[in-house]
């Protein structure tokens, strides 16, 4: 019996709806989401076997043409190496508006040479549903304005669009049926039961950034990240210890609050998640530290799990 596989680049600018796309797509939770741009910090793979084929989705973080910050750098580089041997490139935009950093990412995949199916989500925001067409028409003309890369053979356009609203769930369907016709034969990379090639630690650090990121004001969110100290099962309940590492000492009092309430409050929304993920009973434990300018320092960024690649 033939089988179908291949690897699926999910891109876009910051907070276009890459993983709640992924998300929706899995029926399952396994990357993190917010209304704060720049949510997702590292690749991640989210896999779909149904029927003959298995669809490997590449969660990408959001690429943006302004990198000021060591992080950034590094977010932008772990995006674009994820590129390099994809079967196409899911390419999302939004329904609302095309944006002039929508112009820098097409410009940027133009080069890779896959093919490009463009996406256009939250298509529920449209209040006036008659203009889906016109807009439809107006981002297909957009691949042309952006110039051929050198090297790159030629193409009249978007091998695919598909207008979807990933948070309602409206043409997915549609869109997995678009994406299925470019894999190619080959054996299933993964197991048949498999969702993520990421281990549990890693997603438990995951849903306790989103904590962070969904409760924190302002631009404090990026100055933090989370790492697990202890993870391990005893007593049928998972104990869990997490280190929130800071860039500086009144960012560490702004993570605890007033008596620790507001670290209170983020441990008890993470280990509401995480048990709901793991359907394991869970104990949680978390730490504020500091460690200046760690997002803008190269080792320091290896050190607490940024990869460029």
């Amino acid at each position: 019996m033939k089988s179908y596989c291949g690897f699926i680049a999910i891109v876009g600018r910051p907070n276009v709806g890459k993983s709640t796309l992924l998300n929706a797509i899995l029926h399952k939770k396994v990357s993190i989401t917010s209304h704060k741009p720049q949510t997702t910090r590292h690749r991640l793979l989210g896999i779909k076997t149904e029927g003959d084929y298995q669809m490997v989705f590449v969660d990408t973080p959001g690429l943006q043409p302004k990198t000021p910050r060591e992080l950034n750098k590094f977010m932008n580089q772990a995006a674009m190496s994820s590129l390099a041997d994809v079967d196409v490139i899911l390419f999302l935009v939004e329904a609302t508006g095309w944006r002039k950093s929508d112009d820098w990412v097409l410009e940027k995949i133009k080069k890779i040479g896959a093919p490009i199916v463009l996406g256009i989500n939250k298509i529920d925001l449209l209040e006036n549903k008659e203009l889906l067409l016109p807009f439809i028409k107006q981002y297909a003309a957009k691949f042309n304005e952006i110039p051929d890369a050198e090297g790159v053979l030629p193409r009249e356009g978007f091998d695919q669009i598909i207008p979807f609203s990933a948070e309602k769930q409206v043409g997915l369907e549609e869109l997995t049926e678009a994406l299925r016709k470019y894999l190619p034969e080959s054996p299933w990379y993964f197991p048949k039961d498999q969702t993520v090639d990421r281990e549990e630690q890693f997603i438990v650090s995951e849903m306790i950034r989103e904590k962070l990121m969904r409760y924190l004001k302002e631009e404090l969110p990026y100055s933090l990240t989370v790492t697990l100290e202890s993870f391990k099962k005893e007593d049928n309940i998972l104990r869990i210890g997490a280190l929130i590492w800071v860039e500086k000492d009144s960012q560490k009092a702004i993570v605890i609050g007033k008596g620790g309430s507001m670290l209170k409050k983020i441990g008890t929304l993470a280990r509401e998640s995480i048990e709901k993920y793991t359907g394991e009973k869970v104990f949680l434990e978390m730490w504020v530290k500091v460690k200046k300018g760690w997002a803008d320092d190269e080792k320091l960024l290896k050190q607490l799990g940024y990869e460029k690649d």
